[in-house]
């Protein structure tokens, strides 16, 4: 039966309604992930193969994540590839061209993240893209090797730190972060022996740089890391080259470690030191 209708006005209280002072956490529909926490703007070099690959795929899987992978050829079917990868929600996917070997390719890239993609901060850089061709003594190496190798995984890594600082000084605590060997250490250089003075020295100038840079620029977590020698085509080609079947360490290992030592990572206690991917300090 409906209710009677009556001329008296309903009735007014103080009480306040309970559904306009209702707060959003108490709704039943839970909000978003990508509604929840500020995106993050992950960059990272080399990012259609071996290590920088298992970067993407490790950030990209994870929710509110811009992930920006640079390779050499954008057309290549490895770099197409990255767009069918899993994505966490609110995730996606930046394919552009930085080749290492390129002296304006890391400058061109980011102008076109800015006005096609509109990106203004990065919160972490990685500079995963390297070589490693020629395993030689000091006594054999031939000098052209020694400056491919410099031209790639030294220059390449400062072209590429000029080109990304300006948008990362824009985010709140920005990481930059180099991809190491224990082959540049000098305090450790017993340990990992190997004829391989092209890679070797480039990589121990590219720890000079990671960290001049980490003094240089007080706001950056700046600092070389070390995935071990994993088992990518690069670090089983050159596994076989000194004589091994295979590298020693497999690829998500290394991942997961590294992946934890950037989140860890802080200004005070990381930042300028030559990092292991397991969390340890190396020996310059």
């Amino acid at each position: 039966m409906p209710p009677k209708t009556t001329s008296t006005p309903p009735k007014t209280t103080n009480t306040p309604s309970k559904t306009t002072n209702m707060p959003p956490s108490a709704t039943n529909t839970p909000p978003s992930a990508s509604t929840t926490s500020p995106k993050t703007t992950f960059l990272v070099t080399g990012g259609n193969r071996g290590i920088g690959k298992g970067f993407v795929e490790h950030y990209l899987s994870k929710p509110n994540y811009t992930v920006i992978a640079g390779v050499r050829n954008p057309n290549d079917a490895t770099s197409k590839a990255l767009f069918g990868l899993p994505k966490g929600p609110g995730s996606s996917i930046i394919v552009v061209k930085i080749d290492s070997a390129s002296e304006t390719d890391a400058a061109s890239a980011i102008k076109k993240l800015q006005s096609a993609h509109g990106i203004t901060a990065l919160n972490v850089v990685v500079a995963s893209a390297g070589i490693s061709k020629v395993f030689p003594p000091v006594s054999e190496a031939k000098i052209p090797d020694v400056l491919e190798h410099f031209s790639v995984n030294v220059l390449g890594i400062i072209h590429l730190f000029q080109a990304v600082l300006p948008l990362l000084n824009n985010a709140k605590a920005p990481k930059f972060i180099t991809m190491s060997t224990s082959a540049a250490s000098l305090g450790d250089m017993e340990k990992r022996n190997f004829p391989n003075t092209p890679y070797g020295t480039s990589k121990a100038a590219l720890n000079y740089i990671t960290r001049k840079i980490h003094f240089e620029n007080p706001k950056l977590t700046a600092f070389p890391l070390d995935p071990g020698w994993v088992q990518t085509d690069m670090g089983n080609d050159g596994a076989k080259a000194l004589g091994f079947e295979k590298a020693e360490i497999p690829l998500g290992v290394s991942i997961d470690g590294m992946t934890k030592v950037i989140a860890a990572a802080t200004r005070e206690k990381t930042s300028g030191k030559f990092m292991f991917y397991n969390g340890t300090v190396e020996a310059w």
